[in-house]
């Protein structure tokens, strides 16, 4: 390598060389001039004395000039050498300059893509859009290729395809089934399959219909957990860049931490609303979806429900059977009820439901519907029988849900002191109650409300 301190000491030599030389010939040949001159008019006279002086002149002259020749050609050579050296060093530097200059901009497309997915990802509410914005990334990434997202199901058994794009529209319908079974996946590592034919490939790629194929493999984790991979397919042979490598790697790296938050805040928050033993709405999460019914969804009925002699269940046979009890009455509660009607234990073995847009006269059909699937699932489900008593109501405009609970808890009670095992409906216009035995006619249940209203 040549230091600049070298450089400048050749360049310094070179320009004391030629200053040098044309000033050390002049001196030289003044000097020898005089002893040349006197052995030209000792050897010869006129003409001749001039002939002999030239030829001494040269006879003397010439090996100092072979000399000076020699001196400056090797310290051209050297000057050479160090400019060619230079030269190269310059090169070199250009060269890898250059080469930095490409990897600093894919460091900063690969800094632009990841704080630009992040930012993505961070909007996106929910896992479909987070799904949505992985499809539309696909798509950024490789947009020549056919690639999908395998994610795991709650089991974490199964492979589910959550996204897919490709150039005709169809994605590489990889046909592993499990997280155990994707070699990406299991050994949680990037795998780059260049033919589906080599010896190494992975099994899944052989005899797809479009033929021999490679394909990129990138593993998805969640909390620390291997459950999907990100699956790209390609022409056999094909090369693989490594920036698109790592932008996928960065996708499933970053989509994988989205998924895994959003989940834990879903988990979470479903921890916080529901009641841990049926899974249904507690008090709190009931009373403000209720709150939150819109006004066009009114009349909305209210319903109080209690296990009968649920304490003498929990004596004789135990709270495990208690449990189960309470279990089943809520799986019956929401096989048998609407999707949008809500549904909660409001403490022990006392259930609240509300019926948007729903009178109580309705409400009370779908309960007895709730009785005759219930002693279906208890005969299934070999628990003791046991019955339920229902209280029911209506939310009358401006009233707050806790005096509406209040009628529908004094009808439940009504329906206890006149036997168990009974609707009682509350006529929120009389404010009395009309006991039913579970089981009566639509039409038994419209006379006593119309009985009861004369």
């Amino acid at each position: 390598m040549v230091t600049e301190e070298e450089w400048h000491g050749e360049m310094a030599k070179a320009k004391r060389l030629r200053f040098i030389s044309p000033l050390a010939g002049l001196v030289v040949l003044g000097i020898l001039t005089v002893p040349a001159v006197a052995a030209g008019r000792s050897f010869g006279s006129g003409f001749a004395s001039y002939l002999v002086t030239a030829g001494v002149l040269i006879v003397i002259i010439l090996p100092l000039v072979y000399v000076l020749v020699i001196v400056s050609d090797r310290q051209q050579r050297k000057t050479d050498d160090k400019v060619r050296a230079l030269t190269s060093e310059l090169s070199e530097a250009i060269e890898i300059a250059d080469r930095e200059g490409v990897t600093r901009e894919l460091q900063g497309h690969r800094q632009r893509f990841e704080s630009r997915l992040a930012n993505a990802l961070d909007m996106a509410e929910g896992e479909p859009e987070v799904i949505d914005v992985i499809e539309r990334s696909f798509a950024a990434v490789v947009p020549d290729a056919p690639v999908e997202l395998l994610l795991a199901d709650n089991s974490h058994a199964h492979l589910l395809r959550m996204a897919g794009v490709g150039p005709e529209g169809e994605p590489p319908c990889c046909s592993v089934d499990s997280p155990d079974r994707c070699p990406a996946a299991r050994r949680a590592q990037v795998q780059v399959f260049g033919d589906s034919d080599h010896l190494d490939a992975c099994p899944k790629l052989r005899n797809r219909p479009q033929g021999r194929i490679s394909a990129l493999c990138v593993p998805v984790s969640i909390m620390g957990r291997t459950v999907g991979v990100i699956h790209a397919t390609g022409k056999a042979e094909a090369q693989v860049e490594d920036s698109q490598i790592q932008d996928i790697t960065t996708l499933a790296k970053l989509a994988g931490a989205r998924i895994g938050l959003l989940r834990v805040m879903a988990e979470t928050q479903l921890q916080a609303s529901t009641d841990t033993l049926t899974g249904l709405l507690n008090r709190r999460s009931f009373s403000e979806k209720v709150a939150a019914v819109p006004h066009n969804l009114h009349p909305v009925a209210v319903a109080m429900a209690d296990l009968d002699h649920f304490k003498n269940l929990n004596d004789t046979y135990g709270h495990e059977t208690g449990d189960r009890a309470l279990r089943l009455f809520a799986r019956v509660l929401r096989d048998s009820l609407r999707a949008h009607d809500l549904i909660s234990r409001y403490g022990g073995e006392e259930f609240a439901i509300a019926f948007p847009d729903c009178s109580s006269v309705d409400a009370t059909r779908a309960l007895n519907t709730v009785a005759a699937q219930l002693d279906a699932a208890i005969t299934v489900g070999g628990l003791p029988k046991f019955t339920s008593s229902f209280g029911i109501t209506e939310i009358e405009p401006g009233e707050e849900l806790a005096a509406v609970l209040r009628r529908a808890d004094d009808a439940l009670l009504v329906a206890k002191r006149s036997g168990r095992d009974q609707i009682v409906l509350h006529d929120p216009g009389t404010k009395s109650n009309v006991p039913q035995r579970n089981g009566s006619t639509t039409h038994q249940v419209e006379e006593l409300a119309r009985a009861e209203r004369i």
